[in-house]
Protein backbone atom coordinates (compact mmCIF):
# COMPACT_ATOMS: atom_id res chain seq x y z
CA UNK A 1 0.00 0.00 0.00
CA UNK A 2 1.43 3.40 -0.99
CA UNK A 3 2.04 5.93 1.74
CA UNK A 4 -0.24 8.95 1.46
CA UNK A 5 1.31 12.42 1.69
CA UNK A 6 0.43 14.00 5.01
CA UNK A 7 1.21 17.74 5.10
CA UNK A 8 0.82 17.76 8.89
CA UNK A 9 3.77 15.38 9.17
CA UNK A 10 6.00 18.02 7.58
CA UNK A 11 4.86 21.00 9.64
CA UNK A 12 5.16 22.08 13.23
CA UNK A 13 3.42 24.77 15.27
CA UNK A 14 6.40 27.08 15.62
CA UNK A 15 6.80 28.60 19.06
CA UNK A 16 8.58 31.66 17.60
CA UNK A 17 6.09 32.46 14.83
CA UNK A 18 2.98 30.98 16.48
CA UNK A 19 1.83 29.29 13.28
CA UNK A 20 2.20 26.03 11.39
CA UNK A 21 5.38 26.12 9.33
CA UNK A 22 7.67 23.54 7.71
CA UNK A 23 9.61 21.66 10.35
CA UNK A 24 13.31 20.87 10.48
CA UNK A 25 14.24 17.74 8.54
CA UNK A 26 16.25 16.42 11.50
CA UNK A 27 16.60 17.30 15.19
CA UNK A 28 19.45 19.81 15.62
CA UNK A 29 20.97 17.75 18.47
CA UNK A 30 21.06 13.95 18.94
CA UNK A 31 19.18 13.99 22.27
CA UNK A 32 15.79 14.76 23.85
CA UNK A 33 16.45 18.50 23.69
CA UNK A 34 17.06 18.23 19.94
CA UNK A 35 13.85 16.28 19.46
CA UNK A 36 11.92 18.85 21.51
CA UNK A 37 13.31 21.63 19.31
CA UNK A 38 12.34 19.77 16.14
CA UNK A 39 8.83 19.33 17.56
CA UNK A 40 8.34 23.02 18.46
CA UNK A 41 10.55 25.12 16.17
CA UNK A 42 10.18 25.64 12.43
CA UNK A 43 13.00 25.26 9.97
CA UNK A 44 12.76 29.01 9.26
CA UNK A 45 13.14 29.97 12.94
CA UNK A 46 16.03 27.53 13.41
CA UNK A 47 17.91 28.93 10.42
CA UNK A 48 17.43 32.45 11.75
CA UNK A 49 18.73 31.35 15.15
CA UNK A 50 21.83 29.72 13.65
CA UNK A 51 22.66 33.00 11.90
CA UNK A 52 22.32 34.89 15.19
CA UNK A 53 24.34 32.24 17.00
CA UNK A 54 27.17 32.48 14.48
CA UNK A 55 27.34 36.25 14.90
CA UNK A 56 27.39 35.92 18.71
CA UNK A 57 30.14 33.29 18.59
CA UNK A 58 32.27 35.33 16.21
CA UNK A 59 31.78 38.72 17.83
CA UNK A 60 32.31 37.46 21.37
CA UNK A 61 35.08 35.00 20.46
CA UNK A 62 33.17 32.18 22.16
CA UNK A 63 34.69 28.71 22.40
CA UNK A 64 32.31 25.79 22.11
CA UNK A 65 34.63 23.92 24.47
CA UNK A 66 33.76 26.42 27.23
CA UNK A 67 30.74 25.31 29.31
CA UNK A 68 29.91 28.95 30.12
CA UNK A 69 29.79 29.82 26.40
CA UNK A 70 27.47 26.87 25.76
CA UNK A 71 25.25 27.94 28.66
CA UNK A 72 25.15 31.52 27.34
CA UNK A 73 24.17 30.39 23.84
CA UNK A 74 21.51 28.04 25.18
CA UNK A 75 19.98 30.87 27.21
CA UNK A 76 20.05 33.23 24.24
CA UNK A 77 18.57 30.57 21.95
CA UNK A 78 15.63 30.01 24.27
CA UNK A 79 14.98 33.75 24.53
CA UNK A 80 15.22 34.15 20.74
CA UNK A 81 12.80 31.30 20.09
CA UNK A 82 10.38 32.58 22.74
CA UNK A 83 10.42 36.14 21.33
CA UNK A 84 12.05 37.56 24.44
CA UNK A 85 14.90 40.07 24.56
CA UNK A 86 18.20 38.37 23.83
CA UNK A 87 21.78 39.54 23.35
CA UNK A 88 22.38 40.60 19.76
CA UNK A 89 25.68 41.04 18.00
CA UNK A 90 26.72 44.71 18.11
CA UNK A 91 26.80 45.05 14.34
CA UNK A 92 23.35 43.49 13.95
CA UNK A 93 20.46 45.52 12.59
CA UNK A 94 17.08 44.07 11.66
CA UNK A 95 16.40 43.64 7.95
CA UNK A 96 14.05 46.28 6.57
CA UNK A 97 10.55 45.07 5.78
CA UNK A 98 10.44 46.87 2.40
Amino acid sequence: MAETFNPQANTVFCRKYQQDLPKMAHPPFPNKAGQALQDTVSDKAWKEWTEQQTMLINENHLSMMDPEAKKFLTEQREKFLDNEEYVRAQGWTPESKD
